[in-house]
């Protein structure tokens, strides 16, 4: 199975790179070894109104963020809390794949998220992009599953260090891999007997 982690901030060194790095660790830990980590800190998708992706004029951030996603049985976007919300940039990533040129990204997948704060937020970020995928699935007529289980990364700054080690929070670490353990039972049964470990 091929799995990517998208970390969805815009930010240099942000919180969600970390938790993605972890949870990258964690994966591999479980025996995912095909796990491709993508960075939106070079994010430069136009803004809905001001222009359109270009199917064939993209940029080398945009090709590599359509290469990562569209090859995946399983993404799990790291998505970082901003007053209660997730980054405008994400959002705006959102608006403009929901297309028919785009709408590959809607099919035969398992979107996981996870919702990044350093107080003891994440969940509605989470909340909030899981019915905008959902809807874009269904509109595009395609075939996709968010997965039920979120996790919320509380105290990140805290509990993961600048590479995205774990500093030791015993309750953060066992979260993390409950989490990881339900994704990937859930992807395994999405995609049945076609993709194995």
């Amino acid at each position: 199975m091929k799995v990517a982690v998208l970390s969805t901030s815009p930010r240099p060194g942000s919180n969600s790179l970390k938790a993605a790095r972890y949870l990258k660790r964690v994966l591999a830990e479980q025996g995912m070894n095909d796990v491709e980590l993508f960075d939106f800190e070079e994010v430069d998708v136009p803004m809905v109104g001001r222009g359109s992706l270009d199917k064939n004029q993209l940029t080398p951030f945009q090709k590599q963020l359509l290469a990562t996603w569209s090859t995946a049985d399983l993404v799990i976007f790291t998505l970082p809390e901003y007053n209660w919300t997730t980054s405008a940039e994400f959002i705006n990533t959102l608006h403009q794949l929901g297309g028919k040129d785009f709408a590959h990204l809607f099919n035969e997948k398992v979107f996981a998220l996870v919702g990044v704060s350093t107080g003891r937020g994440g969940r509605q970020p989470c909340l909030e992009i899981n019915m905008v995928i959902n809807k874009l699935i269904s509109f595009l007529n395609q075939y996709a599953v968010v997965s039920p289980k979120l996790f919320e990364s509380h105290e990140t700054n805290k509990n993961l260090d600048e590479e995205g080690n774990s500093t030791g929070n015993p309750i953060y670490e066992k979260g993390v891999k409950d989490f990881v353990s339900y994704t990937l039972k859930i992807a395994r049964k999405w995609h049945g007997a076609a993709i194995e470990a």
